[in-house]
């Protein structure tokens, strides 16, 4: 066995500093996340945007999950968002009729992401909303968010945790309308106009 006296003038050198992981590019991804809606289904929308973190950098190693209700408001109960091979265990895809209301989207390399899911319906006394986790490096615990889409003002007027929210910070829970069926949410970790962040107790 080979001992390296640290000793004397020529000590080792120090292990180099490392990006606070954990990193969730590997393993967690699969084909077809965000294709959330069935194949052609009529009420399809999509929901796109950027991860930023908090010196406005986008951030090309993030994941989101997606949850949300069906155009009725009901939750889904339907398997399937990661179907796998019972004999290899290979990854399947989704079967593409049914809508488990579920999706995981990696960033790409500019930081963007996006999703095709159907538009939620209320619940409850809430507005329609998408629920969103977020993780990213130098997060060691994930975020959770809300996606309001835009359309009702009185409905999200009305929103209990939206009327919980100062005024002025209600705007980075509700995404920008770009056209039919088309929407943009931008994340921002941190700094000027900071996403609105939910804590559950």
């Amino acid at each position: 066995m080979t001992k390296i006296d640290t000793s004397g003038p020529e000590q080792v050198p120090p292990t180099p500093s490392h990006t606070v992981g954990p990193f969730y590019g590997y393993a967690l991804p699969f084909r077809g996340g965000e294709d959330i809606a069935p194949a052609g289904h009529p009420d399809t929308v999509t929901v796109h945007g950027y991860v930023y973190d908090g010196e406005g950098n986008p951030l090309p190693d993030a994941l989101l999950e997606l949850w949300g209700p069906d155009p009725e408001g009901r939750v889904p109960t339907a398997d399937g968002s990661m179907r796998r091979d019972p004999a290899s265990g290979g990854f399947l895809g989704r079967n593409g009729v049914e809508f488990t209301g579920f999706g995981r989207i990696q960033t790409d390399a500019n930081g963007h992401w996006y999703a095709r899911t159907l538009r939620p319906g209320a619940r409850g006394r809430s507005a329609p909303y998408l629920s969103v986790c977020v993780f990213a490096r130098g997060l060691l615990v994930h975020l959770f968010t809300r996606i309001y889409l835009p359309g009702d003002e009185a409905v999200l007027a009305a929103d209990p945790l939206l009327a919980r929210v100062p005024a002025e910070r209600r705007d980075t829970l509700v995404a920008g309308d770009e056209g039919p069926g088309t929407y943009r949410f931008d994340i921002r970790l941190q700094g000027e106009g900071e996403t609105v962040f939910l804590e559950f107790q």
